[in-house]
């Protein structure tokens, strides 16, 4: 029996979406009950995200102060407010299985989604916001254009976007590319150091629909790096992972991509390479939940157990082989903000890890919540909301580099664009911000490639 206080690793269930009972609301409203009820009683995780200080006010300003008075539609916003970033269930709640109490909040709070999207309650635009491919094909073949309607500051477009699409006009928006991360990298011919320690090494990097649309550098820095230490690489990119999509409850989707793209790196796993993510996001989706949602396909549990984050990569490289070559310092500190996606992967905090590789660097660590959280963090509703949740980090990012010497980076692409611009508006500067990076790109500056 699972004792309270234990240190047993929190453990996740299958998620059983295909049973009727899973989306039954008289089912689903009863497990929120309990569940709310048991952090009502707890409230360590009052400062992680909006979902609990909303429904700890929810319950407070109820007739008895307690859950048995507040109705059940009022539910809907504290469901909304979860991110999915998973730091409740792996760093704050003392009740996750195998806890007899069972708590897993994030998995609940998608159960619900689940049953919204079946209802058709999941709007038209938050759809198309949530479709990268479709939205990167076409984006990408007109950059100079998507990129400047999309612009801050842009008085014609984005009130348009704010009204129509619900993105707060105010919120940074990542920018497109004039051609995609799988495209570039055919018409790139890299050597590899047949001299480096792991040379011999072949590793499959799965673009990712960040880096294969908007940021092909971090996918480009990655290839250069395994070049430089002897590591043949190939980039593919069947499909987006689903993030989104699960984020939305729409797990049927999810379900669909995680099996294309298991199939396509099914001979490569055969192969015996591993599949390097370049965005913690995707990673975790791989990794830990898609063997959840899909729980019987043998590709799927074979992709995850092949798959690796890409600074994780990095370290077991020279951990196993030795890196090639000297690194050389960077010029100036480094402000490292350990995404939660990674955090998430129970791998410990693998760029940190990889940056103090770094000879005479300082690399200073910081762990919370950006409050971007994939598309919610842009909505009109939400921008402000998360830029109070990300000011922490902000707050710290300042404190590091109050010259504005350094660089700030985050293995989160959306959480790095957050925090540049929550450190230049919202930091209260006077001197120039530190510049935002990649912590595989300032890798590959260190390695001279």
């Amino acid at each position: 029996m699972a004792q309270e206080g234990g240190l047993g690793a929190p453990m996740r269930h299958v998620i059983d979406w295909q049973n009727p009972d899973f989306t039954d609301p008289d089912k689903i409203d009863a497990e929120l009950r309990r569940v709310f009820d048991i952090c009502h009683g707890c409230r360590r995780c009052f400062n992680l995200c909006d979902s609990f200080p909303r429904l700890f006010d929810l319950i407070d300003e109820s007739e008895s102060g307690e859950l048995d008075t507040v109705d059940s539609k009022d539910f809907a916003p504290v469901i909304e407010a979860c991110t999915l970033c998973d730091m409740c269930f792996m760093t704050k709640c003392p009740y996750v299985p195998p806890h007899e109490f069972d708590l897993d909040f994030p998995h609940l709070m998608l159960r619900a989604r689940v049953a919204e999207f079946q209802r058709g309650e999941t709007g038209f635009w938050d759809k198309k916001l949530a479709d990268t491919d479709g939205n990167g094909k076409l984006a990408t073949k007109v950059a100079g254009l998507a990129n400047w309607g999309s612009r801050r500051g842009n008085g014609l477009t984005r009130p348009i976007l704010e009204k129509v699409c619900n993105i707060h006009r105010d919120a940074a928006l990542p920018e497109y590319a004039h051609g995609t991360l799988e495209r570039e990298s055919k018409s790139e011919d890299l050597v590899i150091n047949t001299d480096a320690p792991a040379f011999g090494e072949k590793a499959v990097i799965y673009a990712t629909c960040f880096s294969n649309y908007n940021t092909p550098e971090i996918g480009e820095s990655v290839r250069r790096i395994l070049a430089h230490n002897g590591v043949e690489t190939e980039v593919l990119y069947p499909v987006c992972c689903g993030m989104p999509q699960m984020e939305q409850g729409d797990l049927a989707e999810v379900t669909k991509r995680a099996k294309t793209v298991a199939a396509a790196m099914k001979p490569h796993i055969a192969a015996g390479k591993k599949v390097i993510a370049l965005v913690p996001s995707c990673a975790l989706m791989m990794k830990f939940e898609w063997p959840l949602i899909v729980p019987h396909d043998p590709d799927v549990q074979a992709l995850a157990e092949a798959t690796c984050d890409a600074s994780e990569y990095i370290v077991d490289i020279a951990k196993t082989h030795g890196l090639a070559g000297d690194l050389q310092a960077l010029d100036g500190p480094i402000t490292l903000h350990i995404a939660c996606h990674a955090r998430a992967q129970n791998m410990g905090a693998k760029a940190a890890e990889m940056l103090r590789l770094i000879p005479d660097t300082e690399v200073k660590v910081i762990e919370r919540c950006s409050g971007h959280g994939g598309t919610w963090g842009i909505k009109k509703q939400n921008f402000e909301i998360g830029m109070k949740i990300g000011k922490p980090v902000i707050r710290d990012a300042n404190k590091n580099d109050p010259d504005g010497t350094g660089w700030i980076a985050s293995e989160c692409p959306l959480a790095s664009l957050h925090l540049q611009q929550g450190v230049e508006e919202w930091g209260g500067r006077t001197t120039p911000a530190p510049r935002q990076c990649h912590p595989v790109e300032l890798m590959a500056k260190a390695c001279g490639v």
